[in-house]
């Protein structure tokens, strides 16, 4: 007689973000959702707010849960959410940013990388519980604050992610301690992230893994054939198109791309500089841009859905951080066989081997600039890189076991 297969029971695993706009996170996120597999688990998605260009890429076999109201004040403007009538958010998230800035003024800090935590601290007590789900095998906390997965979440394990490198970032120790030390595991992107984040927490040890940025080069490759982009970014001969991505806020450096620009331009080096992405800092770049006369050679893209079809447009790709946890967009660059260039940030090395599959030139604007053009006018080091990253798997989509093994 013929056994009936075995009831396969999946396990459950729940991973919260705060929205899906365009960021290194944010398809990061993507990538460890289509790597999982949904014939041995479930995985329900909460989005605290359900907006941002990310959304409709969300595979279609994680369960996206429903968007709870008061989950969506934390990042919206404050007068928004004043006359929503969410008083008591208000009152919380102006309480904080007073508790954040006097601290910062005690310390004598020029960075507000603490703020938010002051504002989870005292924001997550009035969010209610996301209890109604059920239990989860594993519950991860993929973006700050993690203060909702920790105390909002029923789950047997919990996992929260680090994204940032942390000998760049100026926080209250003593306020984040709490938050990380009640997870049982604490994922870092690369080794040098685990490391820094080690000199702020070094009793945490035992807690932190490694578990790389999950992306797929044939997602990468059969997204970057979806558009032609040819009219934005048109061929011209005799002329190098760079490109950068990333969100205009001071870790990416981009208000500083016009005068790197600027001083290749009087060098002779034909280039136009394009950069996609948004943020708080897009008036200053702009400023810079007019100031520096480059309209005609610095060029905002913008936000893009889809910003895969640019990095197969560009001659070269440009990362001109100050700071990086591992800059996803180098990466997917990579694998479209793109040359890329990064400053020496601190955790740089990690990102890519210089020489081989990329160049690392300084961080200072004059040094990036003279580096920068070195590698322009050095063709045959451009097409050995190219030679080796046509070689090289970046793929690692088996990053993926790591997260089953703690299930």
């Amino acid at each position: 007689m013929v056994q009936p297969d075995k009831l396969i029971v999946k396990k459950r695993i729940f991973i919260a973000i705060h929205y899906m706009e365009i960021g290194g996170a944010e398809r990061s996120l993507l990538g460890l959702l289509n790597a999982i597999e949904s014939s041995r688990y479930d995985v329900d998605l909460f989005i605290h707010q359900h907006t941002g260009e990310f959304m409709s890429l969300i595979p279609e076999k994680i369960n996206l849960l429903p968007e709870i109201r008061k989950y969506s004040t934390l990042e919206r403007p404050i007068q928004k959410i004043f006359f929503e009538g969410c008083i008591d958010i208000v009152i919380a998230r102006l309480l904080a940013k007073y508790r954040a800035r006097k601290y910062i003024k005690q310390q004598g800090l020029d960075d507000y990388s603490s703020t938010f935590q002051y504002i989870s601290n005292l924001t997550t007590p009035l969010l209610p519980s996301l209890s109604k789900f059920g239990e989860y095998d594993l519950a991860i906390s993929f973006l700050t604050p993690h203060t909702i997965v920790r105390d909002k979440v029923r789950a047997k394990k919990k996992m929260a992610w680090i994204h940032t490198d942390y000998s760049c970032v100026q926080i209250n120790a003593a306020l984040e301690y709490p938050v990380w030390a009640a997870y049982d595991y604490i994922a870092a992107i690369s080794d040098s992230v685990r490391t820094s984040f080690l000199k702020a927490f070094p009793s945490l040890a035992k807690k932190v893994i490694v578990i790389e940025n999950i992306l797929s080069p044939t997602f990468v490759r059969e997204q970057a054939q979806m558009i032609d982009v040819s009219a934005e970014m048109p061929l011209e001969v005799g002329l190098v198109r760079l490109l950068s991505v990333g969100r205009y806020c001071p870790a990416k450096n981009f208000e500083n791309v016009p005068f790197i620009c600027s001083y290749l331009i009087e060098q002779g080096i034909n280039v136009k500089w394009y950069i996609m992405g948004y943020g708080g800092d897009e008036d200053l770049i702009v400023r810079n841009i007019k100031n520096t006369g480059m309209l005609d050679r610095v060029i905002l893209l913008g936000k893009k859905n889809n910003p895969y079809p640019y990095m197969r447009a560009c001659d070269i790709y440009v990362q001109p951080s100050r700071y990086e946890g591992k800059a996803v967009t180098a990466r997917e660059a990579q694998m479209l066989f793109k040359p890329v260039v990064i400053t020496d940030y601190p955790t740089s090395k990690s990102q890519l081997k210089d020489g081989f599959d990329g160049v690392i030139v300084p961080l200072d604007n004059e040094g990036a600039a003279h580096g920068l053009k070195h590698f322009l006018e050095d063709i045959t080091l451009q097409k050995k890189i190219i030679e080796n990253l046509q070689k090289v798997d970046y793929g690692n989509e088996m990053e993926i076991e790591k997260i089953y093994r703690l299930i």
